[in-house]
């Protein structure tokens, strides 16, 4: 008898449990990232998965690297896994459309973090950086360092990707208010450490008097800061870059780079995830707008010891 009411006991037990179980799991937020091995994309990811488990969620991150048709078989993967929500970065503001409509059709809500896709009212919210306010602020600083006379070059991320044209664009709507600074060569590096040190090889020897190089990201111009120190030039040309990654802060420690733009990337991440638990649990993202710009900011050799995490710094 003692035996039975036991293990009656211990089944109800059991069931309590599963039960328990099944409620807190949320679901499944698939979140397909850019490229990993670049400390941006890691954070990006990393930063989104923790928010999505901290809110019930089981979470995971897959990367495309740039690739759409990759990017297409990762949402067909989220679409095949059930997923209650997506948080991409798209791999390209055109190419991208088409898996996000695909998530879209599964009855999937689509976040969009980074980059945008030229098409609205299809994801729920595109989270980005304020990429011509940084450009402006990482503009200004450069001119500052460098000075408002001489020859100087400019590293371009990837074209498929908005954010290079806008902080490009960004950059010259300040730097040609100094009619002195001239521009005589730029190169396209996709974002890329590797190709920033190769183009700046390629620029250097066909520019050998410049005395500064702007950059669309930090990695590329840590690329330019490589390829600068194997010439023996980097004491003479100045490099700023763009992202806020621990790299080019322990660059900036170092003298080696001047200023970064930090991109609000382990804010902006978050809130995407907070977005679209808000949306399942109550079908609206509580954001007023889809598109959400995420202010930059500056760090200098002046603030830099502020940098308390990848990503964040401290006010």
């Amino acid at each position: 008898m003692y035996m039975k009411t036991m293990l009656k006991s211990l089944l109800a037990a059991a069931m309590v449990v599963g039960f328990t179980a099944a409620a807190s799991a949320a679901g499944l937020i698939s979140i397909i990232v850019n490229d990993p091995a670049n400390p941006y994309w890691l954070t990006e990811g990393n930063v989104a998965k923790a928010e999505a488990e901290k809110l019930g969620y089981t979470a995971n991150v897959a990367a495309h690297k740039g690739d759409t048709n990759t990017e297409s078989n990762l949402i067909d993967t989220a679409i095949t896994n059930k997923s209650v929500a997506i948080i991409l970065d798209p791999a390209n503001a055109d190419g991208s459309v088409g898996a996000v409509k695909k998530a879209i059709a599964a009855n999937i809500p689509v976040f969009l973090v980074n980059a945008e896709i030229n098409q609205e009212g299809l994801a729920k919210g595109q989270l980005v950086s304020n990429n011509a306010q940084g450009a402006a602020l990482g503009a200004q600083q450069w001119v500052q360092a460098v000075g408002e006379k001489g020859k100087y070059v400019e590293l371009l991320g990837a074209p498929s990707d908005n954010n290079a044209a806008t902080r490009s664009n960004g950059y010259a709507t300040v730097l040609s208010q100094y009619p002195d600074l001239e521009k005589v060569a730029s190169q396209v590096a996709n974002w890329d450490r590797t190709q920033g040190h190769d183009k700046m090889q390629s620029m250097l020897q066909a520019n050998p008097d410049i005395i500064a190089v702007i950059s669309g990201n930090d990695e590329m111009a840590l690329g330019a800061v490589a390829a600068l120190k194997e010439a023996g030039k980097l004491a003479g040309i100045k490099v700023g870059g763009f992202d806020g990654s621990p790299d080019a802060v322990a660059a900036i420690k170092s003298g080696e780079l001047q200023y970064t733009v930090l991109q609000p990337v382990a804010i902006f991440s978050a809130k995407a995830v907070q977005q679209a638990d808000s949306f399942i649990k109550t079908g609206a993202t509580g954001a007023a707008t889809e598109k959400q710009l995420f202010d930059c900011l500056l760090i200098t050799k002046d603030n830099v010891d502020k940098y308390t995490a990848p990503f964040v710094l401290s006010e």
